[in-house]
């Protein structure tokens, strides 16, 4: 039996279980994959100060995003195809990520729709919205939300155009898939994963197909999809998405101070300084490198989050020493749902917030809300 003690050993267990080309959708960057590696290394740069003789009982990180409590400061970000990594992934992350007492957040892209997620869970969610030519459409699906009771709306500004992603072109990742020899052998070797795709009904992405005009199947969501991804969106869209949805309002994908100033002006309740898990803009600043001088900036008017690279919940108390009051965790979440199911999720929450518990005890501190840049050391962390 593989004993799991971090991340690492969960994708390696993931790697093993989920089609080469749903993997690899999941772990994968743009051309050169420089921005994608730079998020996870950048993070191991960043040096702690160990402090000793300090009472350690009674230890607590829990917080508030966007006023929902979190017993850390995690959430589950959104992830396109979760439902490819396993059997029902998105269903099954939300369970988990309810039992932990984190917020989820569901994809557009997803494989479970919106409705699925409500009615397998009780906590309020967070949905995902990608803003598509359709207006009549996106109009709809807020509605939908609204209906849902999720408590936020996380509005992705970094994804009007597709940034190139070698892997998923040579995988022949396509909607739907494309049936290529190689790939027909990989499944071959994924009894598992197989077994619980022919158990469930969730195959498409079921929060457009049926919903969208003129979507009614994988091939005409491929044609929609390719042509209503907007090149045009732009701050006046944010303010229209706000004035529909009049709720809490989360803007994903900032890098930028200039961009994180139009951000406050828009009324948004929190950013994440975010470059899409180095997906889309390969050569851009690793999350953790932008994050500080945005926290300078804005940090004091709305709430900074962020996400790309963390693999640990040293990463997560990195992040907040370095001012994000809130991280989101992909690829952490993917490996161990690829890797067991619901039970990898609940695993990789676990592994996250006892490294987190642990380190920030090493460094001094019982409460999340008391540590600050001071628990690192000078000189290795990004001002």
């Amino acid at each position: 039996m593989t004993v799991i003690t971090n991340i690492e050993d969960l994708r390696v267990l993931a790697q093993k279980r989920v089609p080469r080309m749903f993997y690899d959708y999941a772990d994968s960057g743009s051309w050169t994959e420089g921005t994608y590696r730079a998020n996870e290394a950048d993070f191991q740069k960043i040096k702690l100060r160990q402090r000793v003789a300090v009472n350690m009982e009674n230890r607590s990180t829990a917080t508030k995003m966007v006023g929902v409590d979190a017993k850390m400061p995690v959430c589950i970000a959104p992830v396109g195809l979760t439902g490819m990594q396993h059997a029902d992934g998105e269903i099954l992350a939300a369970k988990a990520a309810e039992k932990f007492g984190i917020p989820f957040t569901l994809s557009t892209m997803s494989i479970c729709s919106i409705e699925d997620i409500a009615e397998n869970t009780s906590a309020p969610f967070w949905f995902q919205l990608y803003m598509m030519r359709d207006r009549e459409s996106m109009a709809r699906m807020i509605e939908r939300v609204r209906a849902a009771k999720c408590s936020a709306l996380v509005l992705t500004l970094d994804l009007q155009v597709i940034g190139q992603r070698h892997k998923d072109l040579k995988n022949g990742l396509t909607a739907p898939p494309r049936p290529t020899l190689r790939n027909i052998v990989n499944l071959a070797t994924k009894p598992r994963w197989c077994l619980g795709m022919l158990g469930t009904r969730r195959h498409t992405f079921r929060n457009l197909v049926g919903h969208v005009k003129g979507v009614s199947d994988m091939k005409s969501l491929a044609a929609w999809t390719n042509e209503q991804f907007d090149p045009r969106l732009s701050w006046p869209d944010v303010a229209w998405v706000k004035e529909r949805w009049g709720g809490k309002l989360i803007l994903k994908g900032i890098q930028d101070v200039e961009d994180a100033e139009l951000a406050v002006r828009s009324g948004a309740d929190a950013i994440v300084v975010s470059n899409h898990g180095g997906r889309q803009l390969d050569g851009a600043q690793s999350s953790i490198e932008a994050l500080p001088a945005i926290v300078a900036a804005v940090g004091d008017r709305i709430e900074v989050w962020m996400d790309g690279g963390i693999r640990s919940g040293q990463d997560v108390l990195k992040a907040w020493a370095l001012g994000a009051r809130g991280t989101m965790i992909g690829r952490a979440m993917v490996y161990g749902l690829g890797a067991m199911g619901e039970a990898g999720v609940t695993k990789a929450l676990q592994i996250i917030h006892k490294e987190l518990d642990i380190t920030m005890a090493f460094c001094g501190h019982t409460r999340i809300q008391t540590v600050d840049r001071t628990i690192l050391l000078p000189g290795t962390y990004p001002e």
